[in-house]
């Protein structure tokens, strides 16, 4: 059984009322199902991957896919790629689908890989371009470091060749070398392969190309953009972090994502208020089996904090 909770907030606020549908007398553990996640708008993903990356869905897909969830704003964010562009911009125009560009990008932060979420930006700045062709030469480098550790465990018949064709020239990423892990029956999802090899201190870990978040948040701004911290909590030591980013011009926080919790979305949403950051947010949509992200259609960001996103990317 389900009941229905009406949070209000000061008129003031970039946040609207919040209406949370979770199981009634539930416990810390209860798991919450995808209806509880959906909110009455459900139109708005600032956060979905192509196979331009390490997606299933090509941009034409994800946006019919979209069309028919009822999305009407759609980032695509695929990892240090913007090539997905040229294909989604006409496919998103003749659905009446409002197209964002985006980009997620990794940055290194003392021993931890934090993501971040460029929106707004000009996809054909100079500085942009240059940079985007630099760390995915760098995941090229990468992949391969990876198919030669698994090789050197005794992995052989996993091979360069193999990811190479499973990513279909898109950006190479871990998810690429752990299908190729599962067709060889070392692995049975991409979560376990990650747990077993591909993941931060797993034997065929690999460090790749990587900037800083301050270089990052400098580089999308200098393209006319705005950018927000992907999935937060990744981070152990977020609230330590966060001072350090704000001041070095950090726009947004992930509030709104994939599977989190209403407690959880509570708690980005008082950092927000407190460094005066925008609640961005998305399903991390894959479209992939063995990734827990949520299904595209089940999460929505609020319509005020995609215009204050706006307003700061000096759109409107």
């Amino acid at each position: 059984m389900l009941y229905c909770l009406l949070v209000s907030v000061p008129r003031t606020s970039l946040f609207p009322p919040l209406l949370l549908y979770y199981p009634m007398n539930p416990t810390p553990d209860t798991p919450i199902p995808h209806s509880a996640l959906r909110t009455p708008h459900s139109k708005i993903d600032l956060h979905t991957h192509t196979t331009a990356s390490d997606g299933a869905l090509t941009p034409t897909a994800l946006l019919h896919r979209a069309a028919q969830v009822g999305i009407s704003t759609l980032a695509i964010t695929d990892h240090d790629t913007v090539a997905a562009l040229t294909e989604a911009r006409p496919v998103a125009e003749a659905l009446g689908i409002r197209l964002i560009t985006g980009v997620e990008f990794g940055t290194n932060w003392a021993d931890a890989e934090i993501h971040m979420l460029g929106y707004f930006f000009d996809p054909d700045h100079p500085q942009m371009q240059r940079t985007l062709a630099d760390l995915r030469e760098g995941r090229l480098e990468r992949g391969r470091h990876m198919v030669e550790k698994l090789n050197a465990l005794g992995l052989s018949d996993v091979t360069w060749e193999r990811v190479e064709q499973i990513a279909a020239g898109g950006s190479v990423g871990r998810p690429h070398v752990a299908e190729a892990l599962i067709e060889r029956g070392y692995a049975s999802t991409i979560d376990e392969a990650f747990s077993k090899y591909l993941g931060r201190g797993k034997p065929a870990y690999v460090e790749r190309t990587q900037i800083t978040p301050a270089e990052c948040i400098s580089l999308v701004h200098s393209a006319g953009g705005v950018i927000s911290f992907a999935h937060p909590t990744w981070v152990t030591d977020l609230e330590t972090l966060l001072p350090s980013l704000v001041e070095a011009g950090l726009d947004g926080i992930e509030t709104y994502y994939g599977l989190y919790k209403p407690e959880t979305v509570a708690w980005l949403e008082k950092l927000a208020r407190r460094y005066n950051l925008v609640p961005t947010g998305g399903t991390d949509f894959h479209g992939r089996d063995g990734l827990l992200h949520a299904d595209l259609g089940s999460r929505s960001v609020p319509p005020e904090c995609l215009a204050e996103l706006e307003r700061r990317a000096h759109i409107l």
